[in-house]
């Protein structure tokens, strides 16, 4: 067989992933907060692109009509606010105990996102058309954090300098609960010190405010606060040593190991719940941000469902056409020209990509909560099983493009604030071979059913399995186990116990 070479012209299809629709998709998945500073870079990068208030028109009018004007009309901006812009144009182109201790954090509640001071949108320019000179950080207050805070004690307490140096070591190795992480005898050894004078910096660093904190454990935390109330005594350090009868509320083991009366244990553990395990995040806490919803859905007049995008997450940006045509007309050179039109080509990308982005996220929004109607209506209980191939299927798009939109995305109902992705759960089958249950409204009714229970019928996970396959739930007791546990739900046996104290 002969090999010889040929020209052949073939005609093929293919998806090109250009830059632009690589950065499409990555803004689907984009949460609310992270698309505002993606927006905001744009604006401080783009001169063709300008903030949208409420009473804008249209997002742009096309290039052509703006080009084919002989002269542009007047801009909507004031004239220093044109000059400047103009300034900036050409400067670019030319350059785990928790049943003992409650849960104290503040849940998240869904509020519209604080209205932001207003920056210049031109790289370069000050607010008010200041100089530059003054810099506003120097205005914001800092939070103090705990390091801090134990150093500027140390420095009262501890006049010794080589005690000051094992102290800043020790204080470099708290952790934000305001723990002591690691061990002493490595710190001696790392520090060239007696592992005896390193416990004595310690034992002075545990003075300091908060109390409890550079313990070690969570026994030593509770210990230095109690000491510091004065009621570290030896039935306290009895109970202390036994926290683990305290997780499992055996009341009668600890009057037992302690050697107290029901009244006395009462107070000790009044006690110990009044104490704070985690000293540390009182300093230099993370700001937990605020749930704000995308989607919000309520109960139309007709029994529907009316489903709009929350328009405090919807970034609005223009592009100033008029701004265009006036610099275009300007430039002198290719580069110049290049830069301009590169600047306007993006603006149109971003413009439209996030009106894809809205309409994406409404559309999908639509159809979820079309499937899951019943919930919407009656309640968790109702929740159908669902999945991305059944939403993609209904609205033609991909099942990846639905994984995305449904990713970092909330909906306000009139049950509550949801992911997303809450509404896509795994499927049980039906023990009378019907409909099959949603996993999420089976872990409900095994709550429902543990709520419900009394002293004298505390219910088994074989039970509940019984009760459940009654109900036409077909599901394994190993499968309400893992259930349970999930919902942090003790066993049968320590709800037995904690029926029966509270009742004593």
């Amino acid at each position: 067989m002969a090999l010889s070479q040929r020209l052949e012209v073939r005609q093929t299809q293919g998806l090109v992933m250009t830059p632009q629709l690589m950065q499409a998709i990555k803004l689907l998945q984009l949460s609310s907060l992270d698309l505002a500073a993606y927006v905001e870079g744009e604006l401080e990068r783009n001169p063709l692109l300008e903030r949208a208030s409420d009473d804008d028109g249209p997002a742009a009018e096309p290039a052509e009509a703006a080009e084919s004007r002989d002269e542009p009309s007047p801009s909507d901006w004031t004239g220093d606010e044109l000059e400047t812009s103009r300034s900036a144009m050409e400067q670019g182109l030319g350059t785990e105990l928790e049943n003992v201790f409650p849960d104290d954090a503040a849940p998240r509640q869904a509020q519209p996102e604080a209205q932001q001071p207003a920056y210049s949108e031109w790289s370069g320019v000050g607010a008010g058309g200041s100089d530059g000179d003054n810099n506003l950080e120097a205005y914001v207050s800092s939070e103090t954090t705990l390091a801090a805070h134990l150093a500027e004690q140390m420095t009262l307490a501890i006049a010794d300098p080589v005690r000051r140096m094992i102290g800043q070591y020790l204080i470099d190795m708290v952790d934000e609960a305001g723990y002591l992480t690691g061990d002493l005898a490595s710190v001696a050894e790392k520090l060239g010190a007696p592992i005896s004078e390193v416990e004595a910096v310690l034992a002075i660093l545990q003075k300091f405010d908060p109390a409890g904190i550079c313990a070690r454990n969570l026994t030593e935390c509770l210990a230095i606060q109690l000491r510091e109330r004065d009621r570290l005594d030896p039935a306290m350090q009895i109970m202390l040593a036994h926290l683990e009868l305290l997780a499992r509320r055996d009341l009668a083991g600890l009057r037992r190991v302690c050697g107290v009366d029901d009244e006395d244990l009462a107070e000790m553990t009044a006690e110990i719940r009044a104490l704070n395990p985690k000293p540390g995040l009182a300093f230099g806490s993370t700001t937990v941000q605020p749930i704000v919803p995308d989607v919000l859905v309520r109960a139309a007049p007709d029994g529907t469902w009316q489903i709009e995008l929350n328009s405090d997450t919807l970034p609005k940006v223009l592009i100033n056409q008029r701004y265009y045509a006036q610099v275009s007309k300007t430039t002198r050179n290719d580069k110049d020209k290049s830069y301009v039109a590169e600047c306007l080509q993006t603006a149109t990308w971003l413009v439209r990509a996030l009106d894809q982005r809205a309409r994406t996220i409404l559309k999908v929004s639509s159809e979820i909560v079309r499937q899951q109607d019943g919930f919407f209506v009656h309640g968790v209980q109702y929740l159908r099983p669902l999945n991305l191939k059944t939403i993609a299927d209904a609205i033609g798009m991909h099942e990846s493009t639905v994984s995305r939109v449904t990713a970092n995305k909330y909906m306000a109902t009139s049950r509550g604030i949801f992911e997303l992705k809450y509404f896509f759960t795994s499927a049980i089958a039906a023990a009378d071979g019907g409909e099959a249950h949603s996993a999420e409204a089976v872990r409900h009714r095994i709550r429902q059913l543990i709520d419900g229970e009394t002293v004298d019928d505390i219910l088994s996970d074989d039970t509940i399995v019984e009760k459940l396959k009654s109900a036409g739930v077909d599901i394994a007791r190993r499968t309400v186990a893992k259930y349970r546990e999930a919902m942090r739900i003790p066993s049968s046996v320590q709800r037995r116990r904690e029926k029966h104290a509270a009742t004593a």
